[in-house]
């Protein structure tokens, strides 16, 4: 019997291998993969939205800028000015929102407004405008113009004469009087020889003790009219400049009287003069920007 002879394992192929294998396979490790964060305008997009939505919110629920177009607010208010209006005191409705929706109707945290109050409100009949005007009669009170005084319910609210009211004639500033204006009323000059409109003024206090100031020309068919009553869910508002201003002494009509402003109707309750300019500025000449400006009149409140 032949003894078998032992095996012998042939490694040599196999260390071959091995030795073919680059080295820096079994050193060097690849950091794991990462998915790379989504495109910066998606960032910007929401920014944007996000800005939005807040000026959004401020405007309908806190305070929103207004500017003058008339001169139906004289002498408190001038043509170009801007003012910024409270949106809190009386509440909230459809109205707050820049687009005035058809509903809900009636007021969210309704407040009742006080008598003196500068008011902007949606103005009917179509409320398809902004008008800013002086709240003068509540519900139930009983309003009449009796020779160009006020009378609130059967008494006549005081009316003092004080100085004259002045106002430079301006690029958006015209000298708008009535047809009968007694001299030295009207255009002229001030003191140092500018062109100046010169206007009585008169200074009304409520029942409740605001006091305001008010231009009155002369006599106007305005001057006189029937007792109205106030009724229920609405309010009498009034301009200051009684001669020039379309308010709730006239019927609503489009684009002139307003009748009786329905409670839900109100936006705000102007509070403060922001800023004001006279319509000189010019878009090419820079100098005018500034010249424009009529600091006298930033700051101001109504109360």
């Amino acid at each position: 019997m032949r003894a078998e002879r032992p095996r012998v394992l042939d490694l040599a192929p196999r260390l071959a291998q091995s030795a073919e294998v680059p080295a820096t396979s079994q050193t060097t490790r690849h950091p794991p993969q990462t998915t790379r964060a989504p495109s910066d305008w998606r960032g910007t997009i929401r920014f944007v939205v996000l800005v939005a939505l807040m000026a959004l919110g401020l405007r309908s629920f806190v305070v929103m800028p207004r500017s003058i177009p008339s001169e139906s607010m004289m002498p408190r208010l001038l043509v170009g000015d801007y003012l910024l209006v409270a949106k809190w005191p009386y509440g909230w409705s459809r109205f707050s929102l820049p687009w005035a929706p058809a509903g809900p109707h009636g007021r969210l945290f309704g407040r009742a407004p006080i008598r003196g109050d500068v008011v902007v409100f949606r103005a009917p009949p179509d409320d398809g405008e902004d008008y800013i005007k002086r709240l003068i009669g509540l519900p139930g009170d009983r309003v009449q113009m009796r020779h160009g005084v006020l009378w609130l319910n059967g008494k006549a609210v005081p009316k003092v004469r004080i100085a004259d009211f002045s106002v430079p004639i301006a690029a958006n500033t015209e000298c708008s009087v009535i047809p009968n204006v007694q001299v030295p009323y009207g255009a002229g000059a001030d003191a140092e020889g500018h062109p100046a409109c010169r206007f009585p003024r008169y200074r009304e206090t409520l029942p409740n003790g605001v006091s305001y100031d008010v231009i009155d020309q002369g006599e106007t068919p305005q001057d006189d009219t029937p007792v109205i009553t106030v009724p229920a869910g609405h309010y009498f508002l009034m301009g200051d400049n009684r001669d020039m201003s379309a308010d709730s002494r006239f019927a609503a009509v489009a684009g002139g009287g307003i009748g009786m402003v329905p409670a839900e109707n109100l936006e705000g309750r102007a509070i403060v003069t922001i800023f004001s300019v006279d319509g000189s500025a010019r878009l090419l000449d820079p100098t005018t920007w500034f010249t424009a400006i009529r600091l006298d009149r930033i700051g101001h409140g109504f109360r």
